[in-house]
């Protein structure tokens, strides 16, 4: 079993910047992808950021030269530094891994944590 923790969320100020930390734990031989996914009230959850294992970036459009992920592999962890914050990026962020359990498995699993909520005032 494999448990996604996040932290980092909280109340700022439309301009300002927070950062997600997310620590992945449990029976986890590699991680190969690690992102970050939002759902704001009335809307689907959306992808905002991931980061493979060998370094490739994917982001939305709408955060794009405004937040930054990065991943400390050793430590099962990603971050996501969000910078110029607008009131449109409030929204519950979840952390989501991509991962194998086991040596040799060819299919990987998929963990979802329990959700930051980040709140941007105008």
């Amino acid at each position: 079993q494999v448990q996604l923790v996040e932290s980092g969320g909280g109340l700022v100020q439309a301009g300002g910047s927070l950062r997600l930390s997310c620590v992945a734990s449990g029976s986890i031989f590699s991680i190969n992808v690690m992102g970050w996914y939002r759902q704001a009230p009335g809307k689907q959850r959306e992808l905002v950021a991931a980061l493979s294992s060998g370094g490739s970036t994917n982001y939305a459009d709408s955060v794009k030269g405004r937040f930054t992920i990065s991943r400390d592999n050793a430590k099962n962890t990603v971050y996501l530094q969000m910078s110029s914050l607008k009131p449109e990026d409030t929204a519950v962020y979840y952390c989501n891994a991509d991962y194998f359990p086991t040596p040799g498995q060819y299919n990987t699993l998929h963990a979802w944590g329990q959700g930051t909520l980040v709140t941007v005032s105008s």
